[in-house]
């Protein structure tokens, strides 16, 4: 996780149209090529194997490696890094390589936006695109700081993200550019 600096207070500089960050977890790299080895294992025995113990028993050997190999291959490269992309009215969130999943979230239904300075896979039970009842949905992919976002439906979507907390003062900055304009004083 690298540092950023803390803002304390509003800053004068004015903020961005469009803020992007990202956040990587270079050891699920690990976890891809064992599910490369796996996928490698299951072409080495429909090749080389001499087929004489049993053509369902090998079968099964092969198919079973392929799919458990590319299950983790293409699982853990969905979640080697995250893209966040705050724009005037969403935010857009792009997970791996190929940017799925992708969630998108309309700023007209967020009521607010916090920092948490600590988020780790194991409060969410895990890396990836997490869903649990007493906590939301969250995009986690390393251990760090993260976003929340707080939904008009009540629910909460967390995604961990380098410098977060500039991420959430764009946030706060577009709903208050959204909201109505109150009550006229009398």
């Amino acid at each position: 996780m690298r540092e950023h600096p803390r803002h304390e207070g509003h800053s004068a500089e004015p903020l961005p149209e469009t803020w992007t960050g990202r956040a990587t977890n270079r050891a699920q790299w690990l976890l891809a090529a064992a599910g490369a080895g796996c996928v490698a294992l299951g072409i080495e025995l429909a090749v080389d194997s001499s087929w004489s113990s049993g053509v369902a028993a090998l079968l099964m050997s092969v198919v079973g490696c392929v799919a458990a190999g590319l299950l983790i291959l293409f699982g853990t490269l969905a979640f080697v890094h995250v893209a966040v992309r705050v724009e005037a009215d969403c935010l857009e969130v792009r997970c791996g390589h190929m940017g799925l999943p992708r969630r998108r979230i309309q700023l007209a239904h967020v009521v607010g936006a916090d920092f948490v300075p600590r988020v780790s896979p194991g409060q969410w039970g895990g890396w990836g695109y997490r869903w649990r009842p007493e906590m939301g949905t969250a995009v986690v992919v390393r251990r760090g700081e993260a976003l929340v976002l707080t939904l008009g439906d009540g629910r909460t979507f967390t995604v961990t993200v380098d410098d977060a907390e500039a991420a959430v003062r764009v946030i706060r900055e577009r709903l208050s550019l959204l909201a109505p304009p109150g009550p006229a004083p009398a």
